[in-house]
């Protein structure tokens, strides 16, 4: 009897043992088609590594999409965790710490087929106004440009829709998500546009820890260690080709 007592109240403390939770990490980010997006399978390739890769260190993610301004100055200010996708800056390290890379795209400028543009260098384009995205990270050089007349908006397709419309010369933007939206909101006029070639640079994507979150080094190096986890075993070659970003 007494025995059986023992294995009743062992299997009780069993039972109600308090599960440990998973820390949890906060992070804004934007809609970014066809990298990142709500309406996306999976929110997409980027928000489906995000997740796989705190994951394995024990970590549950939570996402805010926010405009991209204020996505880093959430994180800048330490209201959140960090941010991403980024692309690599000097600047940033200055309140923020970059995640080893993963997969980006081509980074360069979009224009109207019946416009004759070209150039060797950025001040080839100085007669061009060019659109960009209030805040983004393009190139050192192109952002560094102020002597390009440049013409700031709050989003990618607001861009396309001025190159469209002739508002704008040329638009800098990635080349997968230009064309992503251009088909996806079935923009009259977008079998004028193409992206010209060559890119002005193949861009890697990063995670952004905010240095003013707690156990900041910690968190970085959880995710580069997941990263480098999901590389080595093909999860990341598998989420890619799911996506769309690798063929099968």
């Amino acid at each position: 009897m007494l025995r059986n007592l023992w294995i009743i109240v062992a299997l009780a403390c069993l039972f109600f043992a308090p599960v440990q939770a998973q820390e949890k990490i906060t992070l804004t980010t934007l809609d970014w088609e066809p990298y990142i997006g709500q309406s996306l399978k999976k929110q997409g390739y980027v928000a489906e590594i995000i997740r796989e890769v705190f994951k394995r260190s024990g970590y549950e993610v939570e996402m805010k999409f926010t405009p991209w301004a204020r996505a880093v100055y959430l994180a800048k200010e330490g209201f959140v965790d960090g941010y991403f996708p980024e692309y690599y800056a000097d600047e940033i390290k200055a309140f923020a710490m970059f995640s080893d890379p993963f997969q980006g795209g081509p980074l360069g400028f979009f224009k109207q087929k019946d416009r004759d543009i070209s150039f060797n260098t950025l001040k080839d384009l100085m007669s061009y106004k060019i659109g960009v995205v209030r805040d983004y990270i393009n190139t050192k050089e192109f952002d560094q440009a102020d002597y390009l007349t440049k013409e700031a908006v709050n989003d990618d397709l607001t861009n396309l829709k001025k190159l469209i419309a002739g508002r704008i010369h040329l638009m800098v933007g990635d080349q997968f998500v230009g064309l992503y939206l251009m088909e996806k909101n079935q923009l009259k006029g977008r079998e004028n546009i193409e992206f010209m070639m060559p890119p002005l640079e193949l861009k890697d994507l990063y995670l952004c820890i905010s240095r003013k979150t707690p156990d900041a080094d910690k968190k970085l190096a959880a995710f580069n260690k997941g990263l480098k986890e999901i590389t080595e075993d093909g999860t990341l070659k598998q989420i890619l080709t799911d996506h769309g970003f690798l063929k099968k």
